[in-house]
């Protein structure tokens, strides 16, 4: 599926992404390597062992990373300008190792770009939840979009 346009976004939408993940050891291992994170708790099962966790707690890179990708196919694929930023990320629960994970996203707020008359702005809000249905991550995107063409 193809991301949407502009002016096919409307405030309320709620979008529930139909590709779900199970995180798998190897996924920790190379994001926390890959971003030069020593963090214990990611790479360390004894360490992690003796946290309030009882084990290796999943790095929260990944899982914000994962979050916004399952969301591009149903949003931005194709459509996106550029990411203008995110903001209130949140992880109010860890992700483990063998968590299945599902994003959904719903449309905050759109208008139109005042510097840049073929585009349009438009905040998302991404939320991911384990297979408890307890959500492990949120955030805001904001998104510059092409608008349709003429």
């Amino acid at each position: 599926m193809a991301g949407k346009y502009f002016e096919e976004f409307e405030l309320g939408d709620i979008l529930r992404h139909e590709l779900h993940r199970t995180v798998t050891e190897t996924d920790n291992l190379l994001i926390t390597t890959l971003t030069h994170n020593p963090q214990p708790l990611h790479l360390d099962a004894e360490y992690a062992a003796q946290s309030e966790f009882g084990k290796i707690v999943v790095n929260g890179l990944f899982t914000f990373s994962l979050m916004v990708g399952l969301s591009v196919a149903d949003t931005t694929l194709a459509t996106l300008v550029a990411n203008l930023g995110y903001d209130a990320v949140v992880m109010p629960k860890p992700v483990f190792v063998g968590d299945t994970l599902r994003a959904e996203t719903t449309v905050l707020e759109k208008r139109a770009s005042k510097s840049r008359p073929a585009a349009g702005l438009v905040i998302f809000e991404h939320r991911m939840f384990n297979q408890r249905d307890e959500m492990v991550c949120q955030c805001k995107r904001t998104a510059l979009l092409k608008r349709m063409p003429q």
